[in-house]
């Protein structure tokens, strides 16, 4: 849905992220669009036209690239008052029901697989006509931190060159510009803003690149480099930013000083735990089930030490035969409802997502915002007692409340 709707060209979308739904191929998810979505537009959107935030597998997406399929999907989107304008294209095979853990980040940017998935969804969004010819693509940040060789690091700079150079002709042809986001997440290559920073000042933006994109694309160097600026970015994760304890606004302030666009906001909490005790370790056992990973940042001491799961992170713990005398405090990676402030024995970083969407409100940090809550399935049962439809509509209208809050101090 479009917010500050008096601006149409400087309007932002804000929509939720379709990976809630479990399908996987395209004839198990589209009956889910079908049954959910209107659900939820009606709720939220009923005189306006309503935006998804689709994510679509590689066979989804395979399935979308047949004239049948995607004619079919468009009359529907028309007939239901909606608009697609931004694609999760972040996991590129299962999602939903089978242990996924580091495998999400599979097949990484070092592949030929990513880069050919990722620009057959820009290939499918240029059909879709989004609003004001704009789309993204949010995607997996490089690779998983333990699998980066130098190598690899090479690998995945020439992919997303390569990307960036397939955006550009798919521009000139169809009119229609496709950026793609990359989402910084803990244990990830792209982990902290400083992360952001230096790959994009360094690689991304180096002459290097700009000439080799040039060549590609067989345009000016000149050009390449507005191109880069335009075709690539960041999907900034609150949820993400939160657990690696940055503080989301100096972040952001970061990443523009850079010139780096923030591409897509995704609103996400995370579980914040200020008291490491036996209570809130027994409740957090309720968080660790087999399919995502949770990782987990320990600030103790004002030293932050990294986990890449949840169970390692509870056996480090009962390891320390001193943390009963040091001051901790956990960030995990679990994204909970964005409306909920504390559960049980510990809080989320809703907050941290509050003083973003306020200063959003102030002036616009993204032109696409999406909520990612996708871990409805696997909350333990006493948060799931409400309908998906309802819950997404619950966030959909918490965070349309909090944008409309005044709080001219979140400048």
């Amino acid at each position: 849905m479009r917010i500050n709707r008096h601006t149409k060209e400087t309007a932002c979308h804000l929509s939720y992220c379709t990976n809630i739904h479990a399908g996987e191929q395209w004839d198990d998810l589209f009956p889910l669009l079908k049954q959910y979505v209107p659900a939820v537009k009606l709720k939220v959107s009923p005189e306006h036209p309503f935006g998804i935030g689709l994510r679509a597998s590689r066979s989804s997406i395979d399935s979308l690239t047949r004239p049948s399929v995607l004619a079919s999907f468009k009359q529907w989107l028309a007939d239901e008052d909606l608009y697609v304008y931004t694609v999760n294209g972040f996991p590129y095979g299962n999602f939903h029901g089978t242990q996924v853990k580091a495998d999400v980040y599979r097949p990484d940017w070092s592949h030929s697989e990513r880069l050919e998935y990722t620009c057959a969804i820009a290939n499918v969004l240029s059909q879709l006509a989004p609003p004001n010819n704009f789309a993204s693509i949010s995607t997996v940040p490089g690779t998983f931190k333990q699998w980066a060789t130098e190598e690899v690091h090479s690998k995945i700079i020439n992919n997303l060159l390569a990307c960036v150079a397939h955006c550009i002709t798919l521009a000139r042809n169809t009119g229609v510009t496709v950026s793609v986001a990359l989402e910084p997440e803990p244990a990830c290559l792209l982990e902290t803003v400083d992360d952001v920073v230096s790959f994009f000042m360094n690689h991304l933006y180096s002459q290097t690149s700009i000439d080799q994109v040039s060549t590609m694309a067989k345009c000016s160097s000149g050009e390449a480099e507005i191109a880069l600026r335009t075709h690539i970015g960041v999907c900034y994760d609150i949820c993400h930013a939160a657990v690696e304890f940055e503080d989301p606004l100096l972040g952001i302030k970061k990443m523009q000083d850079a010139g780096i666009p923030i591409i897509k906001l995704q609103l996400s909490s995370a579980l914040k735990v200020e008291h490491i005790d036996e209570l809130s370790l027994s409740a957090l056992q309720n968080f660790d089930e087999p399919v995502y990973l949770h990782q987990v940042v320990e600030k103790k001491d004002q030293r932050l030490i990294r986990f890449n799961d949840l169970p390692i992170a509870i056996q480090a713990h009962h390891m320390d035969k001193h943390n009963a005398s040091q001051s901790k405090e956990w960030r995990v990676h679990f994204h909970v409802p964005v409306f909920l402030s504390s559960l049980d024995a510990f809080s989320t970083t809703q907050s941290d997502l509050a003083r973003v969407l306020h200063s959003h409100a102030l002036k616009p940090i993204a032109p696409h915002l999406e909520l990612e809550t996708y871990t409805w399935d696997v909350l333990p049962e006493q948060y799931r007692n409400t309908s998906v439809d309802d819950a997404i509509a619950r966030e959909i209208n918490w965070v349309i409340n909090t944008l409309a809050a005044p709080q001219a101090s979140a400048a």
